[in-house]
């Protein structure tokens, strides 16, 4: 496997930070455990068990697609669909692509630690979505 390309349908989400009990347990959000599954459902629906090779070095691409908000003009709107106007809410970059990584981890490749290149953009569409895409670099001999 050279590279793979999925879709995860629905609102962009970020990876939330872990919470704690007054036990000191920690745990990680429900939201965020559901957001690893949807990923990793959507992983498994169109590659099933196929697996990166723990030596492979990897580059990873995501593009968020967030909603476009209701309450803006058409014109605005517009600009938001063309990709005039990019999203600087949240979720931050850095944590959809760790949400990513982490619900890929020991599904798409044995360890997150094989991502050496890594790019997040965020868009607005009328169909929120994060498209996936995740390659295989060649290494020298």
């Amino acid at each position: 496997m050279n590279e793979i390309n999925f879709t995860v349908y629905g609102e962009p989400m970020g990876k939330q930070r872990p919470r704690h009990t007054k036990n000191g347990h920690t745990y990680t959000p429900q939201k965020t455990a559901d957001y690893e599954q949807r990923v990793q459902f959507e992983y498994y629906f169109k590659y099933d068990a196929m697996q990166f090779n723990k030596d492979d070095m990897l580059a990873m691409e995501i593009t968020a697609y967030q909603g476009i908000p209701k309450s803006v003009s058409k014109k605005k709107q517009e600009l938001m669909r063309r990709g005039a106007i990019r999203p600087t809410k949240k979720p931050d970059w850095d944590n959809i692509a760790k949400i990513v990584c982490d619900a890929l981890n020991e599904t798409a490749y044995p360890d997150d630690r094989q991502i050496v290149s890594a790019e997040v953009s965020k868009y607005y569409s009328h169909s929120p979505r994060v498209e996936i895409r995740i390659k295989k670099l060649k290494q020298e001999k």
